[in-house]
């Protein structure tokens, strides 16, 4: 019998109340999702925790705005008082006003359109939703809730757990290198934020996005450089004159480089050893996040000034929590000042996100290794398939050999594939007749497949000026993104294989 069937419209992937992914099976409830459909949105009882309000989270606001007397605003329950301080900055002059109450922080304001959108990819952009877990906690001790969900949960020193494991991975830094958060962009935001003051102090303020990175991290260099002209984006990573060419024209003004190795979602790799020689030949700074990899499969903390990185991939693998992390690199110039800046920056882990993330992250190793024999198996069987025009993953042969020289061993690619059809319009079809679990996320057991550009960049493959953009970044708005998991390689490969017909 097959491990897939397709899964119901808005089936919490995996079966937990604390799911960072949920079912799309069909394009049209893609295009919904993105399209705020109440006919598909009514059915989706979670979503991956930046993007959409974890059900707890809305049921504490209720709660609260009919306690407290909010009745026609709206209440977004932060990660931290510090969080509420900067949403409430961030919507100056719309009469938002924090809240505080029983340990909980938030903002309230009039319940408009605009401003709830514009409060929301705030808290998407930073991290900055409470967690699941602690929202849950509230509703038990409030009697909302007869209990919390049963978990396994590390009963010790959780911190102290996480950092064990890293630190083989990053084994240049020390503990006190390690800072983690409540996800992977609250420690981009830390690390890009604690960077650029101190370049800024120095007159550099030009940051350089080499690639097509993952889109908050975009919306961060284009929201927070100093000025439009300061954010540029480098579209093709492996042209290493062109970058040359910059930094000579530019070097003293450059701050930094934010680079994913490899990127999201094309999985090309830079040659690393020569961005980071030219880095510090001009005094720039350099960020690279590994999270399509992980940081237990490439070594990249000797070469950047900061390692970001997420841990909903592959360390918290049963996809029930998101976590990030920031690695100084204790021989980096700024070393010392970074330290204390990006701690102070990030939003830390609840209690019981960190305890939960403590008793997963020893099975990473194991995780891995399985992933790791089933991606290389499932790629060959995408690039050899008639059906299918493009196949892109740490292996291609374009960027291979930049991946080899960080691969910790041979086969350490990590799971994720990204692959196109040859036959235009095929793309609903496929994915429709698809029975791998479908959802946003990667980095899980379990197999994930979605239509990346459509839920990641919905504005940019719905109008002529954004598919312009993508053909101009090389990107096939139908581009699909895979990520392998633990399951039986033969029946994953079966199941694309009935799929592609």
């Amino acid at each position: 019998m097959s491990a897939f069937t397709q899964l119901p419209l808005g089936r919490p992937i995996p079966a937990s109340p604390h799911a960072v992914s949920c079912s799309l099976p069909t394009m049209r409830s893609v295009r919904g999702y993105e399209e705020r459909n109440p006919e598909i949105v009514r059915h989706l009882t979670n979503g991956y925790p930046r993007f959409v309000v974890h059900p707890f989270a809305r049921r504490l606001a209720e709660h609260l705005t009919q306690t407290h007397g909010l009745a026609g605003r709206k209440l977004w329950l932060t990660s931290s008082a510090r969080m509420a301080a900067a949403l409430t900055a961030q919507l100056d002059g719309s009469d938002a006003t924090s809240f505080a109450h029983g340990g909980l922080h938030g903002v309230s304001h009039p319940d408009t359109p605009e401003l709830t959108a514009q409060a929301k990819v705030f808290l998407q952009n930073r991290g900055g939703f409470l967690s699941s877990r602690e929202a849950e906690d509230h509703l038990v001790r409030l009697g909302l809730l007869p209990a919390v969900h049963h978990e396994e949960s590390f009963p010790g020193d959780a911190t102290a757990e996480v950092r064990r494991h890293l630190l083989p991975a990053l084994p240049t830094a020390t503990a006190d290198d390690l800072i983690l958060a409540n996800c992977g962009m609250s420690a981009i935001w830390a690390a890009f934020r604690a960077v650029a003051e101190l370049q800024a102090a120095r007159g550099r303020t030009v940051w350089l996005q080499l690639g097509w990175l993952y889109l908050d991290t975009i919306a961060l260099l284009q929201k927070f450089t100093a000025s439009p002209a300061d954010y540029v984006y480098i579209r093709d990573i492996l042209d290493l004159d062109a970058l040359q060419r910059i930094f000579a024209a530019h070097g003293p003004r450059i701050a930094g480089i934010v680079a994913e190795v490899p990127t999201n979602p094309l999985i090309q790799t830079p040659d690393l050893p020569a961005l980071a020689a030219l880095c510090r030949q001009h005094g720039a700074r350099l960020l690279v996040d590994p999270s399509i990899s992980s940081v237990f499969n490439v070594e990249v903390l000797p070469h950047a000034d900061v390692v970001v990185s997420s841990l909903t991939k592959y360390t918290a693998s049963e996809g029930d929590l998101t976590a990030g992390l920031c690695a100084i690199n204790p021989a980096g110039p700024d070393a010392a000042a970074l330290r204390p800046r990006i701690a102070a920056e990030v939003e830390p882990l609840y209690a019981r996100d960190l305890a939960r993330l403590a008793a997963q992250i020893g099975q990473t190793k194991t995780v891995l290794a399985q992933i790791h024999a089933n991606t290389a198996k499932v790629a060959a069987f995408l690039a050899g398939h008639p059906a299918v025009r493009e196949v892109y993953w740490a292996l291609q042969p374009a960027g291979a050999t930049n991946y080899r020289r960080l691969a910790r061993t041979p086969d350490a690619t990590g799971g994720m594939i990204t692959f196109t059809l040859k036959k235009i319009g095929a793309l609903e079809a496929f994915y429709d007749r698809l029975r791998l679990p479908k959802g946003p996320s990667f980095g899980m057991k379990t197999t994930l497949i979605c239509p990346f550009m459509y839920l990641a960049h919905y504005d940019l493959v719905t109008t002529p000026a954004g598919l312009a953009e993508l053909a101009a970044s090389k990107l096939d708005p139908d581009l699909l993104r895979l990520c392998v998991g633990t399951e039986p390689v033969d029946e994953i490969i079966a199941t694309l294989a009935e799929a592609l017909g």
